[in-house]
């Protein structure tokens, strides 16, 4: 089983803990669930070569998961008991199920056609040269020429680093948007009391 195949499963067990999270009544299972989606993303990002993004999403899920479950079990849960909309659970499943196909064609995509390289393979700045160049002196001789930018450091955020900076910014904002689903007030209706 190739890197790939196990991005793959990772990807479908977020996929399913996103599920769960979304149809449980229960807060402190979709806390779980939550967490442990974030989890598989680090290990994702580990196998794609991007420490510093899992670190990032590491810190971010262990600061989230005990800021909510501490939230989870002071709280007490007043949200109604409505049949689920089989529409809405479809909606996400075919959306989780076309992210998986897109990742699963960007991840499996190798090849000499502008395609993401293999994985461990050494990225060339000539095809010619028998060794790869070394990145940092490519970008500190290259950068200012190439992107235009008066900061160094920005050239490479933005400009050669840009998905990972992405991805990193997508990490908070997904962390922030959990927790305001599940704190929220607005949208959540008080059940009536059972005489």
């Amino acid at each position: 089983m190739g890197v790939e195949h196990f991005i793959v499963a990772l990807i479908l067990f977020m996929l399913i803990a996103a599920l769960i999270a979304a149809e449980t009544r229960d807060l402190l299972s979709a806390v779980i669930c939550i967490g442990a989606a974030g989890f598989a993303l680090s290990v994702i990002d580990l196998l794609l070569g991007a420490p510093d993004l899992a670190i990032t999403q590491v810190v971010v899920e262990v600061i989230a998961l005990v800021l909510l479950v501490r939230v989870v079990l002071r709280r007490e849960d007043t949200s109604t008991t409505d049949a689920r909309d089989a529409l809405r659970t479809g909606a996400v499943l075919l959306a989780g199920g076309v992210l998986l196909v897109v990742t699963f064609v960007a991840v499996g995509g190798t090849g000499a056609d502008g395609t993401i390289p293999a994985f461990g393979a050494a990225t060339f700045a000539n095809p010619d040269e028998a060794l790869p160049s070394p990145v940092s002196s490519d970008y500190l001789a290259k950068g200012p020429a190439e992107t235009g930018a008066a900061n160094i450091v920005m050239a490479i955020l933005l400009d050669y680093r840009a998905y990972d900076t992405l991805g990193e910014a997508t990490v908070i904002f997904v962390s922030i948007l959990g927790v305001y689903v599940i704190l929220r007030q607005v949208g959540r209706r008080k059940q009536e009391p059972v005489l």
